[in-house]
């Protein structure tokens, strides 16, 4: 299983970032090979649409499972048709991150966040 994380660095030493659409890079974490490898986020320049194009790229990278802070009410239905699951938690390091999930200790999103309009 594939997970993206939203977060301010480039390994598990980093901390989620609670922005999705805004954040510096998404890592992306393999549940099986217990591998990851960072991506610098589309979105985080774009001047309107930021989510959506955050959360295309981790359609494309395949990801089964998203953990960040929050999504727009764009970004959550596109992950949404995509039968891709989010999960909210707070600013940890991504080694915790993943350590919560896999206890099953991170609420899912079943509803957007407030919509974000521009930088």
């Amino acid at each position: 299983m594939k997970i993206g994380i939203s977060s301010n660095g480039k390994n598990l030493d980093s901390s989620l970032d609670l922005r999705f659409g805004r954040c510096s890079y998404f890592v992306i974490y393999d549940t099986e090979s217990n591998e990851f490898r960072a991506v610098e986020n589309d979105g985080q320049s774009s001047k309107g649409g930021a989510g959506i194009a955050a959360a295309q790229q981790l359609i494309d990278e395949n990801v089964d499972v998203i953990i960040t802070g929050n999504l727009g009410p764009n970004a959550f239905e596109l992950i949404e048709k995509a039968n891709i699951k989010a999960f909210k938690c707070e600013s940890i390091l991504l080694k915790s991150v993943i350590e919560k999930y896999r206890n099953g200790e991170l609420e899912e999103l079943k509803n957007s966040g407030p919509a974000h309009h521009g930088m």
